[in-house]
């Protein structure tokens, strides 16, 4: 072998060992990746069975189990009842508001809403409509408004649809991400939540309310004592 062709053999040789990490880099990243799909793919299907699901399912964690009726309203038992986040910050029209503070002792029903949604247009009439009519009773209405880049279309909204109780504008939805996963949390928009004269999560639905469902979902903890 000459001087040249043994100078060039540790080279060749050098190329090998240095290729084989990057197949395997490769096979491990695939690996991991389709691993990542196929859970979340589990997650979403255990989600589209629960609520395709025609009786009552239940769910939550940590003593906070809620039972989901056929008619997709979600209910907890007062004894298992989680505290509802901190819900404070600015509304749409610029006043400071502390959900717990201002309505200390009401039953609070807490809307999660965007101008931008159709489905938040088709129940904004009945939402107006009982708050108006059981503001005597204690309860107190009161909005999140999500995903709106600014004020404008979300107070165009409100004006469109007479909407008197406030709306706190939480444009990156950091006020959805309060509620501790488990529980009866905003996980949709709409969603429409309400919050007992103790400050606890009573119930939830992910869609769009009818007057009569949204009663349904009130009358149970205005009934309590």
């Amino acid at each position: 072998m000459s001087a040249a062709s043994r100078a060039r053999a540790p080279q060749r040789s050098h190329r090998t060992r240095q290729s084989h990490p990057t197949p395997q880099t490769g096979q491990t990243r695939t690996s991991r990746s389709r691993t990542a799909l196929l859970s979340a793919g589990a997650a979403v299907a255990a989600l589209v069975l629960s609520a395709c699901s025609s009786g009552g399912t239940s769910g939550g964690r940590g003593g906070t189990g809620f039972i989901t009726s056929s008619d997709g309203i979600a209910t907890v038992k007062k004894s298992d009842r989680a505290d509802a986040p901190e819900l404070s910050g600015t509304t749409l029209f610029g006043k400071q508001l502390d959900v717990a503070s201002a309505y200390r002792g009401k039953i609070v029903v807490i809307n999660v809403w965007g101008s931008w949604c159709a489905p938040c247009r088709a129940e904004a009439p009945n939402l107006v409509k009982v708050s108006e009519d059981l503001a005597d009773q204690g309860v107190q209405f009161v909005g999140i408004n999500t995903r709106d880049t600014s004020t404008g279309p979300a107070r165009a909204f409100e004006e469109e649809y007479k909407v008197t109780y406030p709306s706190l504008y939480d444009p990156t939805g950091k006020l959805m991400l309060r509620f501790e996963k488990g529980t009866l949390n905003p996980q949709a928009i709409p969603s429409t939540l309400v919050i007992d004269r103790e400050g606890k999560v009573a119930a939830r639905s992910l869609q769009a309310l009818s007057e009569a469902k949204l009663r349904k979902m009130i009358e149970p903890v205005l009934a309590e004592k």
